[in-house]
């Protein structure tokens, strides 16, 4: 969607990257996450923080700030996980989006969105729909959709569900051992009650025996 197809008032995510100020279309966004464990994917593209593990969904979580030719995503208190739903050959995807912070979801008039400039930025502009003016600050809104290509994405997915896979034989083969032990456990505790009850019979026959005399 270019500048001149907005035409009416749009809320948008604000977040941070360094110290400047994007935003996303919040029909986009699905939810916010603080900083979870990441589970890193071998030979992804660099952009590629790996994966997490979104209430039994796998969701590849990428770096903004490298997919902008910024320097890695520091962790800190602030760091974010936006994840969003974007439209890859059509199909939707939810991927989560590293941000150094979030800031607040605000209103912008169509008014106030001017297209794009073509130098004098740091990043690449095939990724901003347009830039947002609030008071005296300029907002980069970015196409949500055109930051990660369908080829990137796609083997990364590939790459998550062989991790996945792994990581669920390997859960398999954790609970197969956990409840063998817990078997020969409860073996063992039942043998032990067995030879304890056979040794106090002799004692209880004597007892017996002396009660009858």
């Amino acid at each position: 969607m270019s500048v001149s197809e907005i035409t009416e008032t749009r809320q948008y995510l604000t977040f941070k990257l360094g110290n400047e100020i994007f935003a996303t279309d919040v029909a986009k966004v699905r939810e916010v996450l603080d900083l979870t464990t990441i589970t890193q994917i071998p030979r992804t593209p660099e952009f590629m923080a790996g994966v997490i593990n979104l209430r039994g969904s796998v969701v590849p979580v990428v770096d903004l700030r490298l997919c902008f030719e910024m320097s890695k995503t520091e962790n800190t208190r602030n760091t974010c996980i936006v994840v969003v739903e974007v439209l890859l050959d059509n199909e939707s995807t939810v991927i989560g989006a590293l941000t150094d912070s979030v800031e607040e979801v605000i209103d912008l008039e169509p008014d106030q969105i001017q297209p794009a400039p073509r130098i004098g930025t740091q990043i690449k502009t095939d990724f901003i729909k347009g830039m947002g003016k609030r008071d005296t600050q300029f907002i980069m809104i970015l196409d949500i959709d055109r930051v990660f290509s369908a080829e990137e994405l796609s083997a990364v997915r590939g790459q998550a569900q062989d991790v996945v896979k792994q990581e669920v034989v390997k859960q398999e083969t954790v609970n197969h051992e956990a409840t063998k032990q817990e078997t020969v456990k409860q073996e063992t505790v039942k043998k032990e009650a067995v030879k304890k009850a056979v040794e106090k019979q002799p004692i209880a026959d004597n007892q017996l025996a002396g009660a009858a005399a």
